[in-house]
């Protein structure tokens, strides 16, 4: 019985080994990869419509198979974007339309500008609805073609508190003329971005599973992902309200460091009841960078306590649902290996594994991240 139990952990170590170093090549080839875009609408007089589509220069490229943007130096290459402003204007312009709620066409006089904007681009298209009577009615399916969970944040008008709409592969469609959504619906879009952040932030997941892989008990669990989420809340806030600016050259690699640290921590102590204190000084760091999400994102000017609040219950909500799955999975894990009679004992070699995986994959993205600062 003991070789079959034997034979069964060393099975199962190297399954998990290879799931996560896939998982880990998975994180690598998307880490760029952003899939929110973002609309700025300007209803001009006699039925003139500006719109300003900005996309990031990599999900530029999966749209449209162009190389604008510059894995090494994260920014679109102003050079590479000459060459292919045809594509690039004509997918956005198929794509990102204002038409009257009757379905009658907006005319385009002019072709679809093409601007770079750091890591990204903005496609600026001037639309005249001069024979359209009615409601005016924007509809995008931007990066919808090559990812259906890609949604788009739409500001209308030009002040800071502007009226925002969230579209996505279900809502393809907002009207321009029409009453700003409700607070609630809007609470409700930045609940729904907080929690898409966390589980689309690899880094972020990367560093909760390291810093639960010791834990066997409930207890050390929920102090640490409530140390997490007091901390990233307070540099969140602070941050998202200006109060203390910190550059993402500066946060983006030190995010990466804080997960190489949690990592190499579990081949040194499996003390987790004290691991809530590491995982609030990290916290604070990893606030900074929800903060880069949400200022994409955006904050109403009437109602930016509600906004944060709703955005950090989402990110709560992941937090809570990635550490639901990850922490009985390693729990089942215990009891399989466990021999007949035995109590449950984590597995070092499969906590070993586990921590040598996201150490590389940390120590990837503190190096890239380095590069491009």
């Amino acid at each position: 019985m003991s070789l079959t139990v034997d034979g069964l952990a060393s099975g199962l170590r190297h399954i998990a080994v290879a799931l996560l170093i896939l998982a880990g090549s998975v994180f690598v080839a998307h880490a760029h990869q952003v899939n929110l875009t973002t609309a700025r609408i300007v209803l001009g007089p006699g039925g003139t419509v500006s719109v300003d589509v900005a996309l990031k220069g990599s999900d530029v490229d999966r749209a449209t198979g162009t190389a604008i943007f510059n894995e090494q130096t994260g920014l679109v290459d102003p050079e590479r974007l000459g060459r292919s402003t045809g594509p690039i204007s004509d997918y956005v312009a198929g794509l990102a339309v204002v038409m009257g709620a009757d379905a009658t066409s907006c005319a385009t006089p002019h072709r679809p500008v093409v601007v770079p904007d750091g890591d990204g681009i903005i496609v600026r298209q001037t639309f005249s609805c001069k024979a359209v009577r009615g409601d005016l009615v924007y509809r995008s399916k931007v990066l919808l073609d090559v990812e259906p969970s890609a949604r788009q944040v739409v500001l209308i008008g030009t002040s800071e508190d502007a009226p925002q709409a969230l579209l996505d592969a279900g809502h393809t469609d907002v009207v321009l003329t029409a009453a700003a959504p409700s607070l609630v619906l809007a609470l409700r879009q930045y609940i729904a971005t907080g929690v898409e952040h966390i589980f689309l932030g690899y880094d972020h997941v990367a560093f909760l599973v390291a810093a639960v892989l010791w834990a066997t008990r409930l207890w050390p669990v929920i102090k640490i992902v409530t140390a997490f989420t007091i901390a990233h809340s307070i540099t969140l806030s602070l941050a998202a309200l200006d109060v203390v600016v910190i550059p993402s050259e500066i946060v983006e690699p030190a995010i990466a460091a804080s997960i190489v640290f949690v990592a190499l921590e579990n081949f040194f102590s499996r003390n987790v009841d004290r691991r809530w204190i590491v995982t609030f000084v990290f916290g604070l760091v990893h606030g900074f960078g929800f903060a880069g999400a949400l200022q994409e994102f955006g904050l109403p000017r009437g109602a930016i306590v509600p906004a944060l609040a709703a955005f950090n219950i989402g990110v709560e909500i992941g937090q809570i649902a990635i550490v639901s799955i990850v922490v009985p999975v390693l729990i089942g894990l215990d009891r399989l290996l466990a021999a007949d009679g035995a109590a449950p004992v984590r597995a070092s070699a499969l906590v070993y594994a586990l921590s040598g995986t996201i150490t590389v994959l940390g120590s990837y993205w503190l190096l890239s991240r380095i590069h491009i600062a």
